[in-house]
């Protein structure tokens, strides 16, 4: 009787342990979901992969090394940290540990790392849904030494539901308010979260699904910017900054104002042409223009990847290009136009007349010979003399979107 009694403590004692360790881990899961899911968003790297990372990395956030200096991915000092730093002992006595003011500028630094790092630039050519060969490219670029690294995180993965955070980075989950972690401790299968989600959370997606940006100057797709909020004056982002007024509209693909008329990125140098992000989800509201800031890329690049027009809007969860070109134009919204649902293609479509029509009815006196500046773009030129990008193409037969330095065009101010 006594041996049988020990035999059933031991088998209570290991349930409860095994519960305890996983309410530990729903609980980290619950509280660093949000930076994960903004850290794909931002850099491409699978939101159930940083989540997995974090949870052996910390012991699912109580670790000594994570308690004491917010590090939640055991990055060490090395030649290039100028940052504040702890001493804790791993694979050598009181080796040197980097330590974060916050855990949300651990994810970013361990983002940054991957992103910054040959070593793990294979990973990025991966689709984001692919965790187990992210899992597996980490250990193979030696990110750990444990050799059981790569089944760990797919384990952590799998067993908790992890790849919903991926889904929701990318748009394909619209329920990012939804606990994915104590739906798994219910039971409930992801397929069935549709039919349990109140209405009221599911018209709030847009918002909790865009990224959320540091304080202060940071880069996304190594181009500098900050996020200023709405109300601020463009001239003290200049000035604070040392970047001439002119420029900082330029960069930003806008017209010249004095405030800003809502929340966002204003980009200190110019866009790249090729993103960091090899495609972008389109979520709901969101404007070409407001992809391309978000992506650091130009948004001429935006269109002739894709195929488009300015005034074409993608459809909800498209998939735009950002490197390479579309093998089509992607499937655009409808327009409500009195009270009849429109296909958005081009204006001529919606009854507007064409480039070369308007330009045939306007006076001379309202033609303009511009001659293309160093750096400036189409898309700086269309706003400068407020008109549309396809009209410069139209009416200087030009084959694409790219101008050179010193080329004329004729602009007709309509």
């Amino acid at each position: 009787m006594k041996k049988l009694f020990f035999i059933l403590l031991s088998i209570t004692s290991t349930q409860i342990l095994v519960a305890q360790e996983e309410a530990v881990i729903r609980e980290y899961i619950n509280k660093y979901k949000e930076v994960a899911i903004a850290e794909m968003q931002r850099t491409g790297i699978p939101a159930s992969i940083k989540l997995a990372q974090g949870i052996h990395e910390t012991s699912a956030g109580t670790s000594v090394l994570v308690q004491k200096s917010n590090n939640h991915f055991g990055l060490k000092c090395k030649t290039e940290w100028k940052g504040m730093s702890v001493k804790h002992t791993d694979d050598a006595p009181n080796e040197c540990f980097r330590k974060y003011s916050s855990s949300a500028d651990s994810y970013k630094d361990q983002s940054d790392y991957l992103k910054n790092s040959p070593r793990y630039a294979s990973l990025f050519d991966l689709e984001p849904t692919d965790y187990k060969g992210w899992a597996t490219g980490l250990k193979r670029a030696g990110y750990a030494t444990n050799p059981k690294y790569a089944p760990v995180l797919i384990k952590l993965i799998e067993d908790y539901g992890l790849q919903d955070y991926t889904l929701i980075a990318l748009g394909k989950i619209k329920v990012p308010a939804v606990d994915f972690a104590k739906l798994e401790e219910k039971k409930i299968a992801p397929t069935e979260i549709k039919n349990i989600i109140p209405p009221q959370q599911e018209k709030n997606v847009e918002e909790q699904v865009r990224p959320v940006y540091p304080t202060g100057e940071f880069k996304i797709n190594d181009t500098r910017v900050v996020y200023i909020p709405k109300g601020v004056s463009y001239l003290s982002v200049a000035e604070q900054y040392n970047v001439p007024l002119s420029r900082v509209f330029e960069f930003n693909d806008m017209s010249q104002r004095e405030v800003a008329e809502k929340d966002q990125l204003i980009f200190l140098q110019r866009k790249r042409k090729t993103g960091n992000n090899e495609f972008h989800m389109v979520r709901p509201g969101e404007t070409l223009h407001d992809m391309a800031q978000e992506e650091a890329l130009r948004i001429e690049s935006l269109l002739e990847y894709n195929f488009l027009s300015p005034g074409n809007i993608p459809a909800v969860g498209e998939k735009l290009f950002l490197r390479n070109k579309a093998t089509a134009q992607p499937r655009l919204a409808l327009k409500e136009n009195l009270g009849i649902n429109l296909l958005l293609t081009d204006n001529v479509s919606l009854g507007e007349k064409s480039p070369a029509v308007k330009a045939a009815s306007v006076s001379p006196s309202k033609k303009v010979e511009h001659k293309v500046a160093p750096k400036e773009t189409i898309y700086s030129i269309a706003h400068r003399y407020n008109v549309k990008i396809d009209d410069i193409v139209s009416w200087n037969n030009l084959q694409g979107y790219d101008l050179k330095t010193g080329q004329q065009l004729l602009i007709y101010k309509l």
